[in-house]
């Protein structure tokens, strides 16, 4: 049997979306070429297998079912159709789960040419779930009492144990037990039927010569007073895979800087090699392009390149993306922690992430996430838990200045999620637990150190590590990422080790009114860091409630609907629906329902989204809970699973604007909220009341002066006598030059929304009165002048809309669509200036959007609209 060595891998980023596939040359040919395992596996459940037939060449595999890897055992059996449209309806509680309690066999064939079976070679398993017998060729090179953890990543040398030719590998994978620490989902959906039992990270065979780069790691320090110079560290790990000793030359290149130096290794030494900026002064570089988070700056990114030599040959080389960029913490005067980038204080606004339930990654629909996360103006998602089959995610997010929270989830830390008994610190009790989930952290940093993106490692969810284990993190995290800090929970509490986690986390989830989050002051109002919260429920538009429930389901709401709601306390919609039927009425359909889904979801995220603008720096971030669904959903989302984007998602778009102008619903002022980093003179604030006939009952102009990122309360709105039930506020920001540069638009109800702050519980504050928009129903119906144009920009499409109210009456929350003229479906993903818009008498408005082409499929666009009160058009 092969020795087992544990992976500490290098993260390896060239392109965006690329796999690991680097070449070594000389003289013009390859020397050596990384090789991704994911074509021509097939799957079998095999409980009745042996690991030496299964990785022979002459077993039949009729029957077996084909995969690619990485892949959950159930993706692929429902990619081979053996289960048809898991997610639609209750279709996914009928798949059987017993086949799942046994093991399931991986096996692929693959063939290397002479010159890679002559190189020196390795074997990376990067995310087994969650223990595995491992052959090759008919020979065990590991076994499930070692190689098991859901996090952890597997090495072997397979040097002269492999052929040219064909090679077969096996691996009999063991699903998870009550009592792993595995993959999980929490309360966001349903656990998959098979527990995401499978190979669910990326296969590599790694090629070197004698001499072997390994871990690179680039460190940067940034002049935060100037941002005119940037020291940067590198360190890699030289493995000499012989018995004989080596030297030579370790070169490096960053965008025409160049350093090398020498090395001599002993038979099999692995020893850490740095280039440091005060022994090669080159690393100190002058007027670097700094990494920056959406809405800061742009998110520049540089390329390091290693090559090693040994023989006087190139023997490696590997190549890593990399940021320049600085992050710290800090505690503000009220004792909340906040966090800078390159020294500038910043308001952490996000979602929580989530991967496709069955963990299928596809990197064009993570791409459209990822735009879709800095089109609404956020700047972080958090991952509560290690997300991706691949680096993918983590790319992307560099690429486009968004921010990561990377770390555990809570499924570890309560009895119910981990399958066996918990305390106040969760369920890794034993020094046996303490060492495997060490181990996870330990792999995890090694694999996604270099992302700039990553501003902070999560520790712990909901609870703190215990103290050994917490204490294990502090040994070992100094000798793997001090370039960013930690966070030892997402909840408050002070621990003995490391003192207070300066957050919160004390809800709500469920819905709650606008005015919360301006007037509560103990739970999860706008103040601190809240690092997960939201009003609740986000239902989608008509047309994705359509694609997950059965038309014989569709009106009234029932159990079906329940089962596309979250779990526990989470498993209907109850006190949104309620809020919703006494805000607005009852829905008299479906139809009804999801227009005033969208328009309950649009006002309760603004508000959530501005009060923690408007309390800046009081207020130091806020995570949305959810970004994303794992699979059709009717909670906590700002897009479905479709890509579909809801109310929330323009809500949030709004609130998050850089330069942004907000009602503040807790004391009846008006701010200007700015998120630049350079002061302005000279704008213009303009301020309107209307009640609703859409007559002006209040208007003011004011002229404004802001620092850089700061928030400015600029008028308190009059006590209007004698207003109708409804009415609405205008607000617009204007540049110096009278450019448009942030705008709101408010409907207000002269009944209050009052939150029952006394029974407020860990997931929600009741309401005890509901404001009431009813009258919203007498609105006249109007006819807007609407024209569009379609016109090619590249790979994509881009429509135009200019909309003109030509009545005398509000033209109320019109929705704009593109479909398909043959499906009469919305071309997804799409990303619109800003949508769900109301238009006031005499007013024009002109927005566009931009989609993909090849999103199309064929078919022409068609442009359509359709509002509360507007005759619908195209």
């Amino acid at each position: 049997m092969f020795k087992l060595k544990r992976c500490f891998r290098y993260a390896l980023l060239i392109f965006p979306f690329c796999v690991l596939f680097l070449s070594c040359q000389r003289s013009g040919q390859s020397l050596c070429q990384d090789q991704e395992l994911s074509s021509g596996w097939a799957i079998h459940a095999g409980a009745e297998l042996t690991g030496k037939e299964v990785s022979g060449a002459k077993i039949d595999t009729i029957g077996w079912y084909p995969a690619t890897v990485p892949s959950t055992v159930l993706a692929a059996l429902v990619k081979d159709g053996k289960y048809k449209n898991p997610y639609f309806g209750e279709n996914l509680s009928r798949i059987p789960t017993e086949q799942f309690r046994q093991p399931w066999w991986y096996r692929n064939e693959f063939v290397l040419n002479k010159k890679q079976a002559a190189r020196h070679i390795r074997l990376t398993f990067n995310g087994i779930n969650y223990r595995a017998n491992i052959w090759l060729n008919q020979e065990q090179i590991a076994s499930a009492d070692s190689t098991f953890g859901a996090y952890r990543r597997f090495r072997f040398d397979i040097t002269g144990h492999i052929c040219s030719g064909k090679n077969v590998l096996a691996v009999e994978v063991f699903p998870p037990k009550p009592g792993d620490f595995t993959i999980g989902f929490v309360d966001w959906n349903p656990m998959p039927p098979d527990s995401a039992m499978g190979i669910w990270r990326d296969v590599q065979l790694e090629f070197s010569g004698p001499v072997a780069i390994d871990r690179p790691f680039v460190q940067t320090k940034l002049d935060l007073e100037t941002l005119d110079q940037a020291a940067i560290t590198i360190s890699t790990v030289l493995d000499n895979r012989t018995g004989e000793s080596q030297s030579g030359e370790l070169k490096g290149e960053i965008g025409g800087i160049e350093f090398q130096q020498s090395y001599s290794l002993n038979p099999h030494e692995q020893k850490k090699i740095t280039f440091s900026p005060a022994k090669f002064k080159q690393l100190n570089v002058q007027n670097p392009k700094p990494w920056w988070p959406n809405n800061l700056g742009e998110p520049n990114l540089y390329q390091l390149t290693l090559s090693v030599s040994a023989n006087k040959q190139t023997s490696d080389m590997r190549s890593v993306r990399f940021g320049i960029r600085e992050v710290s913490d800090y505690f503000n005067d009220e004792g909340h922690r906040g966090y800078k980038i390159n020294g500038k204080k910043i308001v952490i606004r996000g979602g929580g992430w989530t991967d496709d339930m069955m963990l299928v990654e596809d990197p064009e629909k993570i791409e459209s996430q990822i735009k879709y996360v800095r089109h609404m103006n956020l700047n972080t998602i958090r991952l509560e838990g290690f997300w991706g089959n691949s680096q993918t995610l983590f790319d992307l997010c560099d690429k486009y200045g968004i921010l990561v929270m990377a770390g555990w989830s809570c499924q570890w830390e309560w009895k119910n999620l981990v399958g066996k008994e918990t305390d106040e610190f969760g369920g890794i009790k034993s020094p046996e637990d303490i060492a495997l989930v060490s181990e996870y952290l330990r792999d995890q940093i090694l694999w996604l150190r270099n992302h700039p993106s990553i501003f902070v490692w999560v520790l712990g969810s909901d609870k703190l590590p215990r103290p050994k284990l917490e204490q294990k993190y502090e040994e070992i995290l100094p000798g793997l990422d001090d370039t960013r800090p930690t966070l030892r929970s997402c909840g408050t509490k002070v621990s003995e080790v490391s003192g207070p986690t300066g957050v919160k986390m004390n809800g709500p989830y469920d819905y709650v009114p606008p005015v919360y989050w301006y007037t509560d002051t103990t739970h999860g109002g706008a103040f601190g860091f809240n690092t997960e919260t939201g009003p609740g429920p986000q239902p989608p538009p008509l047309e994705s409630i359509e694609k997950m429930i059965p038309k014989d389901h569709l009106w009234p709401i029932d159990s079906v609907w329940n089962f596309h709601c979250n779990r526990g306390m989470f498993r209907t919609m109850e006190r949104y629906l309620d809020a919703l039927d006494q805000r607005y009425g009852p829905p008299e359909n479906v139809k009804d329902f999801a227009m005033k889904a969208q328009i309950t979801n649009y006002e309760a995220i603004r508000a959530m989204f501005e009060a923690f603008s408007v309390n800046k720096f009081k207020t130091t971030g806020i995570i949305q809970w959810m970004l994303n669904s794992a699979w059709p959903a009717m909670f906590w989302q700002l897009y479905d699973y479709y890509l579909m984007p809801n109310g929330a998602f323009y809500g949030t778009k709004t609130a998050s604007q850089p330069l942004n102008i907000v009602y503040n619903y807790g004391d009846n002022g008006i701010y200007v909220v700015s998120d630049k980093l350079n002061s302005f003179k000279n704008f213009q604030a303009e301020i309107r009341m209307l009640n609703l006939q859409s007559e002006t009952v209040f208007s003011k102009d004011i002229r404004i002066n802001m620092d850089e990122n700061t928030s400015k309360k600029i008028l308190n709105l009059p006590e209007m006598e004698g207003i109708t039930p409804v009415y609405f506020v205008d607000l617009k920001l204007k540049s110096d030059m009278g450019k448009v540069v942030g705008s709101n638009f408010y409907w207000l109800s002269t009944k209050k929304d009052v939150p029952d702050d006394a029974k407020s519980l860990w997931y929600v504050t009741p309401t005890k009165e509901y404001a009431d928009f009813t009258s919203l129903r007498g609105l006249p119906q109007v006819a807007i002048n609407v024209q569009h144009r379609f016109e090619k920009t590249g790979k994509n499409r881009k429509v135009t809309v200019t909309m003109e109210n030509p009545t005398n009456n509000l033209a109320f929350f019109i929705e704009l669509k593109v479909t398909g003229d043959k499906s009469g479906q919305t071309i997804l993903p799409v990303f619109w200036d800003d949508n769900y818009v109301s238009i006031l008498p005499g007013e024009t408005r002109t927005i566009s959007a931009t989609f993909a082409e090849q999103d199309l499929n064929g078919e022409k666009p068609v442009f359509s609209y359709e509002g509360w009160n507007v005759v619908a058009g195209e």
